[in-house]
């Protein structure tokens, strides 16, 4: 009697399933991809703070609102549509040096940066960079920049249109200087 219950049961079930699954097969539809994957991000992440260390020590920090990271994109990027902030830490842990700006994207393959909108920069020597459009390519270790650029050092303010740096910021070239320039006389 047991076994007779068991075996009415279980064909009750496998008649169901074949109900379910044979008889619908015409029925049965299939949902295309809504969304181009390259079109779609694989890290959608807000206000978030990362940290970067060289030989455990803590060198750098970015803080954004919102990081979208699109690993299949043409060509893969990285892009903070409400802006990006970036400290440089010395050894004590102090900040030295900082950027940031309205908004950042990074190409992968190409190992670049474009920063633009309200571009501001402080180098380790304490000298300010003012530009509303900024680029720094990683292969060559240069930024660089076609638009308007305000330097301020401590007793002169350089302006000029374009210029051209090493990635610390520390020597750089003004390509079109403007403005007044204080000389001494001797």
């Amino acid at each position: 009697m047991r076994f007779n219950t068991f075996y009415i049961g279980l064909c009750i079930i496998a008649c169901v399933v074949i109900d379910l699954t044979g008889c619908h097969k015409s029925a049965r539809l299939q949902a295309e991809a809504i969304l181009d994957r390259a079109e779609v991000p694989v890290l959608d992440g807000w206000d978030i703070t990362t940290l970067i260390s060289d030989s455990g020590i803590t060198r750098y920090r970015i803080t954004t609102p919102h990081w979208l990271l699109y690993d299949k994109g043409n060509p893969p990027h990285w892009e903070f549509p409400e802006g990006i902030y970036l400290e440089k830490f010395d050894e004590q842990l102090e900040v030295n040096a900082w950027l940031k700006s309205d908004y950042a994207y990074y190409n992968e393959q190409a190992q670049t940066w474009h920063l633009t909108g309200n571009v501001h920069a402080m180098n380790m020597e304490g000298e300010q960079f003012e530009t509303p459009e900024l680029w720094w390519n990683q292969n060559t270790q240069r930024i660089y920049s076609d638009s308007a650029i305000t330097i301020t050092r401590e007793a002169t303010i350089i302006k000029g249109v374009g210029f051209n740096s090493n990635q610390t910021m520390s020597e750089y070239t003004i390509l079109r200087p403007t403005g007044i320039f204080p000389i001494k006389d001797e």
